[in-house]
């Protein structure tokens, strides 16, 4: 290179550092995106002060208004939603359950809050928001903003269920809600008291009324799903099911009065009320008629609270996809939820015995609570016939899940995940199972994580992860359904199995059901024989009402 040349290159390197400077220097002065520096205040005067973070505080919501206003909720299954309806309106208050989450809400609940939340957040959110933008278009803002209010449960935890409230209040800012009024409820308190204004009392009675809908809601549940696959006309359970439900409702918004304080709660746990309603749903449920020797793969449903909860929209409807897949499904009480917070709660009690006054009281009360809460379940169990599934205990899941998952990480379903894994894997109690995982979920991406270690020791658990993010059924359902294939090669072979074992044939099992008319009631009780499916459950039955020896329950 000459002399000239580098010269001339020279020049044009100092040329582009110039024209550089000059368009660099107003961003150094003044960054893309931020506001200018304030210019400083004139010397004595007193600077203002800037704002604090403040979390959401609603409008009062007064008692005088409890006539006039409507309390929206929703976030369950619909036998839930509907029993806890009748408990709330037996208090007196006016209550109407939001509709069914759709695709549609999803897509506005990303447009008008975070768009990095998870996706249940969004589904709930866009709910929320686009029900109250449908009413805002029929009676106006104003007449909103004082009909309705919103309720929802709310807690502080490693994910963002504690933060549900920021994402309402700013999807309702966003469509010019932004005085519509929300209120939460503890998770963990049965008495909270009145909330902001008074015309929203949390009382015992309120929240012993919505936890006793859930637990009638899910034995009644688990009866439905254990029945509908076998039925022998179909449609006939799903119509039985609504039938119940809307008895039980009525039974929920006829309590009779409990008095004050902790009434309440003894009348709950002492009363035949629930107990009595529940015959009469099993005495409409006596009618259908089964045939349970076809032969199906048991699906255990596992995975985040909301996903594994509701049937619909969020979770690609996957229990009834399953069913017609053919399989039979094992739906997720939410029972077990709540068994874990008092398991949690205690956990942390038992920590702070020799510690803190009172600590050894505490962890009894919880105990008292826990065995309360078995017992009642079991009560209603027994009213249909034994027939809804028992509860895993909680010591059994967290022992099996402590290898591979802390007891005392928090958030989601804790080690409950692995916990429910092994058990229905160890203990027989399904071919497969079905864990939902919500998109952007981190207490569900590291009990995914640590399965990998699980599936590493028992290489022969059928389990299938399946991330949720609302738009990408079709590549949910396909993972789903590749170990679905090899749930349903499991169930044949296990029940031809179990025939080879029993030495009976299909043909002669059906001649022993039909000479026991009992065996075809939705309502009959067949013991579980240490193998997964209903079916090679019910032919080991036979075996030993036949007298067939080496066959015990």
């Amino acid at each position: 290179m000459s002399i000239s040349e580098a010269s001339r290159g020279l020049a044009a390197l100092q040329k582009i550092r110039v024209v550089t400077d000059n368009l660099t220097a107003p961003a150094a002065r003044a960054p893309v995106g931020l506001p200018p520096l304030p210019k400083h205040a004139p010397s004595g005067s007193s600077p203002k002060p800037s704002g604090h973070y403040r979390s959401y505080q609603p409008r009062p919501f007064k008692r005088e208004e409890r006539d006039k206003v409507t309390i929206l909720f929703g976030g369950l299954h619909w036998r839930a939603e509907r029993l806890i309806q009748g408990g709330m309106e037996n208090l007196g208050y006016r209550v109407q359950v939001l509709p069914n989450a759709t695709r549609a809400d999803l897509l506005t609940g990303r447009e008008v809050a975070d768009i990095g939340q998870c996706c249940p957040t969004s589904f709930v959110t866009g709910n929320l928001t686009n029900f109250l933008s449908r009413e805002r278009e029929r009676i106006g803002v104003e007449r909103v903003n004082q009909e309705y209010i919103y309720i929802t449960a709310g807690a502080c935890g490693a994910c963002r269920f504690g933060q549900y409230h920021q994402s309402y209040e700013l999807a309702l800012r966003n469509v010019g809600l932004d005085s519509f009024r929300f209120f939460l409820l503890e998770q963990t308190k049965v008495d909270q008291g009145p909330a902001h204004g008074g015309g929203l009392d949390l009382s015992p009675a309120f929240t012993l009324g919505a936890v006793w809908g859930v637990l009638l809601a899910d034995v009644v549940q688990d009866l439905e799903y254990q029945v509908r696959p076998y039925e022998k006309n179909p449609g006939e359970t799903t119509r039985v099911a609504r039938e119940a439900v809307e008895y039980l409702y009525e039974a929920m918004r006829q309590r009779p009065a409990q008095g004050k304080k902790w009434g309440p709660l003894v009348w709950h746990f002492a009363t035949p009320y629930f107990i009595n309603a529940l015959r009469e749903v099993r005495r409409r449920f006596d009618a259908i008629e089964v045939d349970r020797l076809r032969v199906k793969p048991l699906v255990k449903i596992t995975g985040e609270f909301y996903l594994q909860t509701v049937e619909g929209d969020p979770n690609y409807n996957i229990h009834s996809w399953l069913e017609s897949e053919g399989a039979e499904v094992y739906p997720a009480p939410v029972v077990v939820w709540l068994e874990y917070l008092l398991r949690h709660g205690r956990q942390k009690t038992q920590e702070r015995i020799g510690i803190e006054a009172g600590a050894r009281r505490q962890d009894a009360t919880y105990a008292a609570i826990e065995r309360l809460l078995r017992w009642t379940y079991n009560r209603m169990r027994h009213a249909l016939g034994d027939v809804p599934h028992a509860l895993p205990e909680q010591k059994v899941l967290r022992d099996l899940a402590a290898p591979y998952y802390h007891k005392q990480l928090s958030g989601g379903e804790g080690d409950m995940l692995i916990g429910k894994a092994l058990w229905s894997h160890l203990h027989k109690k399904a071919h497969m199972t079905c864990e939902l995982s919500p998109y952007a979920c981190m207490p569900n991406t590291m009990s995914i994580g640590a399965m990998a270690a699980v599936q590493g020791k028992y290489p022969d658990l059928l389990y299938a992860p399946i991330e949720i993010k609302g738009d990408a059924e079709v590549h949910a359902l396909s993972r789903c359904q590749m170990i679905l294939t090899e749930a349903k090669k499991r169930a044949v072979r296990e029940f031809e199995s179990v025939l080879q074992r029993i030495g009976l044939t299909e043909a002669q099992l059906a001649a022993e059901v039909a000479a026991r008319p009992e065996l075809s009631r939705a309502t009959y009780k067949v013991p579980h024989y240490g193998v997964a499916g209903t079916a090679a459950n019910l032919a080991l039955h036979i075996a030993h009402l036949k007298g067939l020896s080496g066959v015990r329950a």
